[in-house]
């Protein structure tokens, strides 16, 4: 994967990544670049919709929508040695040891998007498309649990309290009641169609047999399907039977974006969807280096507003708490139809980096000018935060994405400090944590671009002069207090275990005993994860930051923490790292995997005693705040440290805390879970 230490995101599957097996192995996602992992080579896709897209009336209803796709799925015929990430039962990812396939194999038949043995089938299903008349229905599957399935916490419902301080009315609850859909201030999700999230939330995804509390969500209740339109879905990980139960075939045009890094893979998967035309495909490009297209993104769009969507769930039953073994996170906001012709859509840095990201992805221009039609004016105390695969050099394009992204974003919201923070980051998938990933990653979230780091590590003398400007100098022990100021949270083995779904359940779970037992790795950092719900094993990865004093903002406001809720495993494939360019000798980010996540603040409101009046507040220029070094900070004391508060307590109502904390640390008698022993 990295060229040095790199990390990968989960395995979620036993293939590239979407429907085809070619091997039976877990795929090593969190391994070197000369370890044995699957990587191709791909090229940009072709655009995936034609430019009546967005026409009116285009992706009408057809009569053989239906058919195709429920003949499609009634043709599935998937032996445990061919299943792949479609629909791998519950304890396969963890068991399969059978020996790689190859071209000749025999008994390996090419598998397509909806999981047939398409060379065999393909005529057969168009045979009986052309003969049968009657309409087939597809229905959601049972909601009893089926013998192999493996599940996880889906989405969960809002909390009684709103995400951020709301104002009596915002402009985008006066906008939306315009259009006839008044937002609902229960937080309750449900199933109807309406702006709901019109600040955004944070939930956590249901789980079968757990008794909801307001703080989950249901994958119905996200998508809303009655009246949803449009759907780009984008994951790693794909049931297609389960998903097509979940959305109105008939009405909804889908635009799956995935997985893809060779040509034939894309032409095989867009030969299998050819007879649904509600159905197009986007692949994002994988050329060289790039290794996952791990990104999990929806956009929703229904008659009057758009809901943005950011899981840390695949699209497969068990990461949506179908069956009760696993949880996730999920981040939810809903933003209205813009009035009138001519109204300008606020451009917030949200919106900037949704469109940057989804440009770069090859997703259709259509669409994304359709952003422009939604008011995003409330997504502006919010940061999109990207991984874009490949290597970023040119101009300020590694400023934008990965860790240097992220400290873009922390910066541009306001969020610079160079006090000590708190660092508290549970994940599903990790490799090897060395000091300097774990430095990278801390800075990032003080706001930093990068370029400390990257100085601290190519550096021969110290005080090093910053790359980007040689009056600024960076001492050696810049950012050196993360030591005892970062978490890392990852189940054991017994907590696996002893877990509702067991050993079988935690396929997803990736960490490999060679990391551990690295000389580099900072053990110290472990600690152990437990669900607060009892029993379910975690495929969340969110980053918990809280600064040692709270952040004033210009309103007069102050943030006292913030969070990262997405896609990204802590890994350098999942947040790049930055190097210097042999031709150019400037910096350039490499990053192996796509991933997308939002950043969201904790406020507390103006300060009542100051009769809600703004606080005095100096700002600086993004280009100050982008090149300041990291301050040396002074030693603090064990007892000052946060690790032994509960976290939730920060965080609230804004962001539900799925781990115990504080937690153990790990030791002689505590082992962490591996998938693999090497």
């Amino acid at each position: 994967m990295d060229s040095s230490d790199t990390q990968g995101s989960e395995p979620d599957t036993n293939t590239t990544g979407f429907v085809r097996a070619q091997t039976n192995n877990v795929v090593d996602l969190t391994g070197d670049s000369d370890d044995g992992c699957v990587l191709l080579q791909s090229a940009k896709s072709k655009e995936v919709i034609s430019p009546e897209t967005e026409d009116e009336g285009e992706f009408e209803e057809d009569e053989d929508l239906k058919r195709a796709i429920a003949l499609s799925l009634q043709d599935v015929k998937m032996s445990p040695r061919s299943q792949g990430p479609i629909d791998f039962q519950i304890g396969q990812v963890a068991s399969m040891q059978s020996p790689p396939r190859t071209e000749n194999s025999s008994d390996a038949p090419p598998f397509g998007i909806l999981g047939m043995d398409r060379k065999k089938e393909e005529q057969e299903r168009l045979a009986r498309l052309a003969k049968r008349k009657a309409e087939v229905n597809i229905s959601p599957p049972p909601t009893t649990k089926r013998k192999n399935d493996v599940s996880s916490g889906p989405l969960l419902g809002s909390s009684p309290k709103p995400l951020l301080p709301q104002p009596n009315r915002s402009d985008c609850a006066k906008k939306a009641m315009t259009t006839g859909r008044r937002p609902r201030t229960d937080a309750t999700p449900s199933t109807t169609p309406g702006i709901q999230f019109p600040r955004g939330t944070v939930k956590k995804t249901w789980a079968f047999l757990f008794p909801r509390k307001g703080d989950d969500i249901k994958i119905e209740e996200v998508l809303q399907r009655s009246n949803l339109e449009l759907a780009l879905l984008s994951a790693f990980q794909w049931n297609m039977e389960w998903l097509f139960s979940k959305v109105d075939t008939s009405r909804t045009r889908l635009l799956l974006v995935m997985q893809a890094k060779d040509e034939s893979t894309k032409r095989e998967y867009e030969a299998d969807i050819a007879a649904i035309s509600n159905l197009r495909l986007c692949f994002p490009p994988m050329d060289g280096q790039v290794n996952c297209m791990h990104s999990k993104l929806m956009l929703l769009f229904h008659p009057n507003y758009l809901r943005i969507v950011v899981p840390s769930a695949n699209l497969v039953p068990y990461d949506w708490g179908e069956v009760g073994v696993m949880e996730n996170s999920v981040f939810l906001i809903d933003l209205p139809l813009l009035e009138g012709n001519g109204v300008q859509m606020s451009k917030t840095p949200f919106y900037e980096e949704l469109v940057y990201f989804l440009k770069a992805s090859t997703v259709h221009e259509n669409i994304v000018a359709k952003l422009s039609s939604f008011d995003f004016s409330e997504t502006a105390r919010f940061a999109f935060v990207h991984t874009i695969g490949g290597s970023h050099s040119a101009g300020e394009s590694w400023k934008r994405t990965g860790h240097c992204g992220l400290g873009r974003a922390v910066s541009t919201l306001g969020l610079r400090t160079f006090d000590p923070i708190e660092i508290d980051f549970t994940t599903s998938s990790l490799g090897s944590l060395t000091n300097e990933f774990l430095r990278s990653i801390y800075l990032a979230a003080q706001g930093d671009n990068g370029l400390t780091e990257f100085t601290l590590r190519t550096a021969k003398t110290f005080p090093a002069k910053m790359w980007s400007d040689p009056n600024i100098l960076i001492p050696n022990d810049a950012g050196k207090e993360w030591e005892k100021r970062f978490r890392v949270y990852f189940p054991s083995v017994n907590t696996v275990k002893e877990s509702i779904g067991g050993p079988q359940s935690a396929g997803t779970i990736c960490f490999m005993s060679r990391w551990y037992e690295d000389a580099r790795f900072q053990r110290h950092v472990f600690r152990e994860c437990i669900s607060r719900r009892k029993g379910l094993l975690m495929h969340n990865k969110m980053l918990f930051a809280r600064p040692q004093k709270p952040i004033q903002l210009p309103d007069g406001s102050v943030c006292q923490a913030w969070c990262y809720v997405g896609s990204a495993n802590l890994s350098e494939s999942a947040w790049g790292r930055l190097v210097q360019d042999r031709s150019t000798k400037a910096p350039k980010l490499n990053c192996r995997n796509w991933e997308c996540g939002v950043l969201v603040p904790v406020i507390k409101p103006l300060d009542e005693e100051n009769g809600g009046e703004k606080s005095p507040f100096s700002t600086l220029s993004p280009s100050i705040v982008d090149e300041m070094p990291k301050k040396s900070c002074e030693a603090v004391a064990d007892d000052q440290i946060k690790e032994n508060t509960d976290i939730a307590v920060t965080f609230g109502d804004t962001v539900p805390v799925p781990m115990q904390v504080p937690s153990r640390s790990y030791g002689p008698d505590l082992k962490p879970w591996y998938y693999m022993e090497d």
